[in-house]
């Protein structure tokens, strides 16, 4: 973050790299460069990046380039329209592409669960979801996708940080599960969704510190239904909302609101269930700190299983390893 010195007002900057401007594309917001101890205009706000501003800023070797923090929002709009395109550019190195993708995936979340919604998500909201979910799921495939994502994976625990990664856990384990792209886009979309219901819980309860009274935890337990409720009205097929329904289902029977048991669980269900556990295990809560992995894995194994589903927690172990996230 800079400001600038000359203008009558201070105003505030953003770095941005340079690769995430696309040739040819039309932004809303206007890029500076740091020069001469001042913030320099570079194009302007309603003109195409090109080819040749991208060739000179590389042969001047810029690394960053700066947007005002007033236009954040237009900025943050432009990288989510063109997601896709930045996900499937083998061009752009995987870090860059995995940290386009988690920032612009928690800016579309947080708007969810940030504003005071109607007791709907609107169609709008929806589509943006929807959005996020079909263009991660081909990068999230490719190899080594997953070990670049994990840098990103905040241990602060936030409602929609959370619901980021567990869509990031279950798409894994999905896809290591062989499932096919229909299945995976409409069960990604309920695990990105499945904590949404929260959005209707009372702040006071959902960041109280220390242990929920019964009529609280009573509260809680209420959030399945309410995501169901509030997604009633948008084109969901049964997976998706079997995924926010029952996520809280266990194995033995113990789980909420319907308390099926064993095969009645369907499996993307119980995968969403494997990646919602250990994220909550595995980030600072409020009445709890975060547990090392390992820890994580060693409590659900021993202490759980009979809840969840030993084959999925052995697959989901494998994902992990294999992203070198143990």
């Amino acid at each position: 973050m800079g400001i600038s010195t000359h203008a009558a007002r201070p105003v505030s900057y953003f770095p941005v790299s340079p690769v995430m401007l696309f040739p040819e594309v039309l932004g809303d917001f206007s890029v500076y460069l740091w020069q001469g101890g001042d913030f320099v205009l570079y194009t302007k706000s309603g003109q195409k990046f090109t080819a040749r501003h991208r060739q000179v800023l590389h042969a001047n070797g810029v690394k960053e380039v700066y947007v005002q923090s007033s236009e954040k929002a237009l900025y943050e709009l432009y990288v989510e329209r063109n997601l896709g395109t930045i996900l499937l550019d083998e061009t752009l190195p995987i870090d860059v592409r995995s940290q386009v993708f988690y920032e612009a995936s928690n800016v579309v979340m947080q708007d969810i669960f940030d504003h005071k919604l109607p007791s709907a998500i609107r169609a709008k909201h929806f589509s943006r979801v929807a959005e996020i979910v079909k263009n991660s799921i081909r990068f999230l495939a490719a190899e080594k996708s997953l070990a670049a994502v994990a840098p990103f994976i905040s241990h602060d625990y936030k409602t929609y940080t959370h619901c980021m990664h567990v869509f990031i856990y279950s798409v894994a384990v999905f896809q290591a599960s062989g499932m096919n792209d229909t299945e995976t886009f409409e069960c990604g979309l309920g695990a990105l969704l499945h904590d949404v219901g929260k959005a209707k819980v009372p702040r006071r309860i959902l960041n109280k510190r220390g242990s929920l009274t019964q009529s609280e935890r009573e509260v809680i337990k209420e959030h399945p239904v309410h995501g169901v409720s509030m997604c009633a009205h948008l084109p969901m097929t049964q997976n998706t909302i079997n995924c926010i329904l029952f996520h809280h289902e266990k194995l033995d029977g113990t789980g909420y609101p319907a308390g099926l048991k064993g095969d009645t669980i369907p499996l993307p269900v119980r995968i969403i269930s494997m990646a919602d556990i250990y994220d909550a295990l595995t980030t600072a809560r409020p009445y709890a700190e975060a547990m090392p992995p390992y820890e994580a894995l060693t409590l659900i194994r021993h202490e759980m299983r009979e809840e969840v589903d030993m084959t999925i927690f052995k697959r989901f172990v494998a994902v992990l390893s294999g992203a070198d996230m143990i």
